[in-house]
């Protein structure tokens, strides 16, 4: 039995078409599943009832390999998972269509260069990665996520609070968390120092 899966996000709002892309190529409308996110969101409640129903001998028609995941390295390990339930997906316009019920040589190229595809696209995010640490060493930046207190007004908060300022009244005045600035607190304290007790 064939099962067609069509997605849409904020960058590909074309579902009508890949409804009918999947109607023509001969699946009932009630065999296909279909979710419609927008912004950040990543859950999928139709594509995950769709892998629940799908049986061995089944196969997941999706008009490109890009609707069934959000990257390429995340579609391979999807056809891997339902190669070993057996299960199969084709797609229908992609620039190298993929089949995996298809046995041929072209068929097993094709999945070989996502393969490829994918431990490229892997090596390229490594690389950009380092190539960005090290600029941001060479610059005299922390890599990672801007830090909110920085190490001056860390020290004027450890200031406050030995004046016995309330850690609330000190979190506030420095626009963080008091779960934030206790944070901060564990972790650039001085051995002969402590962080006041979380029930301060």
């Amino acid at each position: 039995m064939d099962l067609g899966y069509a997605r849409v996000s904020t960058t590909h709002q074309d579902l009508e078409r890949q409804l009918v892309a999947l109607g023509e190529y001969g699946i009932e409308a009630d065999r296909i599943y279909a979710d419609k996110k927008t912004g950040a969101t990543v859950d999928r409640p139709e594509f995950k009832k769709m892998l629940k129903y799908a049986r061995p001998g089944d196969t997941i028609v999706a008009t490109n390999l890009d609707r069934l995941g959000r990257n390429l390295r995340e579609c391979l390990n999807l056809v891997h998972e339902l190669r070993e339930r057996g299960i199969g997906v084709k797609t229908l316009r992609d620039p190298l269509p993929i089949d995996t019920t298809d046995t041929s040589g072209m068929a097993e190229i094709a999945v070989a260069m996502l393969a490829l595809f994918a431990h490229m696209e892997r090596v390229f995010m490594q690389e950009r990665a380092a190539h960005a640490r090290e600029v941001a060493a060479a610059q005299g930046k922390q890599p990672g996520r801007p830090r909110k207190l920085s190490p001056t007004q860390l020290a004027m908060a450890r200031a406050a609070l030995r004046e016995d300022q309330p850690i609330d009244q000190v979190a506030e005045a420095f626009g963080v968390s008091r779960a934030t600035l206790y944070r901060y607190l564990a972790e650039t304290q001085p051995d002969t120092e402590k962080a006041p007790p979380a029930n301060a």
